[in-house]
């Protein structure tokens, strides 16, 4: 079977104990392992399928905690690094009454940024890999190199890339690299998932349909547009569909955009896909309402990894 790689950050989320506060207002935390990469890599576990996860931790309590969490939920951790040059990066979470969130981040640097690129092995990747990433590890940091060198090997095998851009703009220094950084990564990429709070920061056009088309660059064959309670889109060259939303009651929405994409490429893997472009829109439509499913149910719990499905759940649902 094919094996789903995630590369970046794995990190220590603080969830608050009430809705509706500021970050300045909360008086206690909950810790919880985190990291949209990490989470991915869970979510595609905790179905049945075959994942691993590349990155650094510190080598501290919070890095122990992280590769045991990852560990028991069935992810392959043998390329999870530990450094004790920088500490585990942490992000305290604030959720406002609909569940929505804003963060703030402790990694200057954290240890996820010293990943590598002599530290990424070739041979890990075989034909119909899939390597998923995000964009928070992509800023000038060695972790980035780290991306580039394992794109072009999961490449080189006959693999498939994803990319989520999963935009923190607390992380960079400056919006514009942000945005280019992101585009210089895209045309690199197979797939590409982006949210509809995400479309007109990384493209710059207002134009839906028009956004959604300027994102065809390079190698990439799929679009996977999600909007949240409305839904979710795949948009191929020669062809679009959708699915509507799952109407739940929202708890917290932490993890949710990584539940949908560890079930979308958990179904990829299943299939045993070597290349995107082959993909009928019978089975895009089925796959994307699966992963809608993923997410929406992620929604009804609190936490990240905690709040995952398994698939008998998926089913029923």
């Amino acid at each position: 079977m094919a094996k789903v790689f995630t590369i970046g950050e794995a990190l220590i989320d603080f969830l608050p104990d009430r809705k509706g506060a500021a970050l300045k207002e909360i008086e206690s935390f909950t810790k919880a392992a985190g990291g949209a990469p990490a989470n991915v890599a869970c979510a595609v576990a905790r179905l049945g399928g075959d994942s691993a996860f590349i990155g650094k931790v510190g080598a501290d309590p919070f890095g122990q905690f992280l590769v045991e969490t990852l560990e028991t939920e069935g992810v392959d951790v043998s390329a999870m690094f530990r450094t004790s040059l920088a500490n585990t990066a942490l992000a305290f979470v604030s959720l406002k009454e609909d569940g929505d969130r804003d963060f703030s981040f402790y990694r200057n640097p954290s240890a996820d940024m010293l990943l590598d690129a002599s530290e990424i092995n070739a041979g890990w990747f075989g034909e119909a890999d899939i390597l998923h990433f995000c964009s928070v590890d992509l800023v000038e940091a060695p972790v980035k190199h780290a991306h580039l060198k394992a794109i072009e090997a999961v490449k080189a095998a006959g693999g498939i890339v994803s990319f989520d851009p999963n935009v923190r703009l607390p992380l960079w220094s400056d919006e514009e690299l942000c945005r280019t950084t992101i585009r210089s990564f895209l045309p690199l990429c197979d797939i590409v998932k982006i949210s509809s709070d995400e479309l007109v920061f990384i493209t710059g056009i207002d134009d839906e349909r028009e956004a959604l088309q300027s994102l065809f660059v390079g190698d990439v064959e799929a679009v996977v547009y999600t909007k949240g309670a409305e839904g979710a889109e795949w948009h191929a060259k020669p062809y679009s569909v959708s699915v509507p939303g799952k109407r739940v009651q929202t708890a917290d929405t932490t993890g949710a955009g990584d539940a949908f994409v560890g079930a979308l490429l958990y179904q990829l893997q299943q299939e045993g896909l070597a290349s995107i472009k082959g993909i009928a829109p019978q089975l895009a439509e089925r796959m994307i309402g699966f992963a809608n499913a993923a997410a929406a149910l992620t929604t009804t719990r609190a936490g990240a990894i905690s709040s995952l499905p398994k698939r008998d759940e998926l089913l029923s649902l």
